[in-house]
């Protein structure tokens, strides 16, 4: 029981709801739509007065022709209105003049100049103020009409801002506000294709082919879509009238070229014939559209309706052929652009049908809305070709990474052979250094004592000095292990440690002369063992054979090296004569270690000096 009267309830409410909405709509007032005018229309000096229903369609009525008209409009009014009354125009003109009961209220272009500006494209709204009107009114509307460009008188509506605004919002909205947003993304894409074109280079294709013609399509498509529809917002052409419409009209017939090659092109479609067949016909028929565009402008209407034809044939032919191959086998970019295609076509036909057939004189072309959607599709592709293009570089960027990582670990392989022969071949060289200073330093004073003993002169001292000369060597060759690199301060002390017992026990007295030097960064430990072993050599030579008492070793820094001295006051040798082994490998190991060697000898005095740079 109570939600059968729960129900009941429920049921009255809306049914007085829909009353009272019912009641107000009933006593809400609505504008007038006034229809019935007295028409004068004036043609080449011929005046004809007539009773004419509105809307006034001048092409309908008069094909091709120019002229003037007024129409005088009743306006009866039940209440006079207290406050201001708007009258809107969804179409007035080409120019025009409105005056109410003798007062102007609204006046745009010269009414005696034909071709001139056009304000027929954009609604109208005019104010009535108060106190203007009365019971029995009188609505003057002149006009001029310039010939095919949908000219005329649209019905007016008269009431209150509450019941016109409404009106004419939803009409300014569609044809102004509509239009700019379809003027600004066709320029906006439009520019982004144009700059796709010209970055967009490919440098392995032949001169004249580097770049995609598909962008440079779509451009140009975009801009002159955006010209044909932008049309509408300008009442005062840039350019004469005359040139102004041509271009216009030849606008519509190179966006149709512009989009029928991209849609080929963004798919690499090429049907029954080839592209170029395909540009050769449509660049006749472009240049075909100016010749009709002119005649038109003459009055032959006629020229442009048969341009208009052959454009739709060549249209449909290419729209009904690409949709049967995308519908068989199409990709879905190639199934995605035959939609579009076939949209606009039959939003074409709509617009055909309700502005040439029926001659409607208000409304709205839908075409200038479905374009975009080419627009939106080379976004689309754009985007699709940015992806692929991102997954190309992903997988090579991951392949060169592979690589990278292969080749690195060829190269670790590599590097651990190469470390490992550089390895052996240290220890190589290390022998090598080795034997080489056994060779020339305790190979030789070995052989001398070998050759004292054979001899049998030589005295059991002599042999002695000999074999502790050697022993010398091979301690010093020891102590060449564990200099520093360039440490020449640190190698004559050695020196000096060693061999100074043998000096006193020679009864030779040491002059120490050696300042503290900065490490030869140049010379390694191959370069100190040279260098020590010249300078070891030249102290064997004086303890040896030069029959001295005295002798001084020098080491001074110079400005860009080290300069060593070992001078004895012994009793010299002659330079002139053949060099001995001795002074031969002092010169070799001098070249080796890139020091300047200097040698003078006289009686009371020898000086070896070895420079290091």
């Amino acid at each position: 029981m109570v939600s059968a009267g729960l129900l009941r309830a429920l049921t009255g409410c809306a049914f007085g709801w829909l009353l009272w909405l019912g009641l107000a709509a009933g006593a809400r007032a609505e504008p007038q739509l006034l229809t019935q005018a007295r028409a004068s229309v004036v043609i080449d000096g011929a005046e004809q007065s007539f009773d004419a229903t509105l809307p006034y369609v001048w092409d309908r009525w008069h094909k091709g022709r120019q002229g003037q008209a007024v129409f005088e409009i009743a306006l009866q009014l039940a209440e006079v209105p207290t406050e201001p009354v708007l009258v809107y125009f969804m179409r007035l003109g080409n120019a025009y003049e409105v005056r109410l009961n003798g007062n102007l209220l609204d006046r745009r272009g010269r009414l005696d100049r034909f071709d001139g500006n056009d304000y027929a494209m954009v609604p109208r709204l005019m104010t009535i103020p108060a106190g203007v009107l009365g019971h029995d009114n009188r609505l003057e509307v002149r006009i001029r009409a310039d010939r095919a460009r949908r000219a005329g008188l649209a019905s007016p509506w008269v009431g209150t801002r509450a019941e016109i605004m409404p009106l004419y919002e939803q009409e300014y909205l569609q044809r102004v506000t509509g239009t700019q947003f379809a003027v600004i993304m066709g320029l906006l894409v439009g520019t982004v294709a144009l700059a796709l074109w010209w970055t967009q280079v490919n440098p392995s294709l032949p001169a004249g082919r580097q770049r995609e013609p598909l962008y440079l399509f779509a451009a140009i498509a975009e801009y002159m879509w955006s010209l044909r529809v932008g049309n509408v917002l300008f009442a005062q052409s840039p350019l004469p009238r005359f040139w102004w419409d041509i271009l216009f009209t030849e606008a519509i017939g190179v966006w149709i070229a512009a989009m029928l090659m991209f849609s080929a092109l963004a798919v690499d479609w090429r049907g029954r014939f080839s592209l170029a067949a395909l540009q050769k016909t449509l660049g006749v028929l472009l240049v075909l559209g100016i010749g009709c565009a002119v005649g038109a402008q003459w009055g032959h209407l006629w020229l442009l309706t048969g341009w208009y034809a052959c454009l739709g044939i060549v249209a449909l032919a290419f729209v009904a052929e690409y949709t049967w191959a995308a519908v068989r086998g199409g990709s879905l970019v190639h199934r995605l652009i035959a939609a579009a295609l076939i949209l606009n076509v039959c939003v074409g036909v709509r617009d055909w049908a309700v502005f040439r057939l029926q001659m409607a004189l208000g409304g709205n072309s839908l075409m200038r809305y479905s374009s975009l959607l080419f627009g939106l599709l080379l976004i689309y592709i754009v985007l699709r070709r940015f992806r692929e293009v991102a997954a190309q570089v992903r997988h090579l960027l991951s392949t060169m990474a592979a690589q990278v990582a292969a080749k690195e670990r060829a190269l670790q392989a590599s590097y651990a052979q190469v470390e490992l022969l550089a390895r052996e071949q240290e220890r190589v060289t290390e022998r090598t250094r080795i034997l080489r200073d056994l060779h020339d330093g305790v190979g030789a004073h070995i052989s001398a004592a070998i050759r004292q003993l054979e001899s049998g002169k030589a005295s059991h001292d002599d042999v002695l000095l000999t074999l502790r000369d050697s022993l010398d060597q091979i301690k010093l060759s020891i102590d060449a292990m564990h200099l520093p690199a360039g440490d020449v301060t640190g190698l004559l002390a050695n020196l000096r440690y060693r061999l100074e017992p043998k000096l006193s026990a020679a009864d030779i007295e040491l002059l120490w002369d050696v300042d503290w030097l900065a490490p030869v960064e140049r010379l390694d430990a191959a370069g100190m063992r040279h260098l020590q072993y010249m300078v070891f050599e030249s102290l064997s030579n004086v303890l040896q054979h030069a029959r001295a008492s005295r002798l001084r070793i020098e080491a001074k820094a110079r400005a860009a090296g080290v300069v060593i001295r070992i001078v004895d006051n012994g009793q010299g040798f002659d330079t002139g004569r053949p060099v001995r082994n001795g002074l031969l490998s002092l010169q070799e190991r001098a070249r080796t270690i890139g020091a300047a060697l200097r040698i003078h000898s006289g009686a009371g005095e020898t000086m070896v000096e070895i420079t290091l740079d």
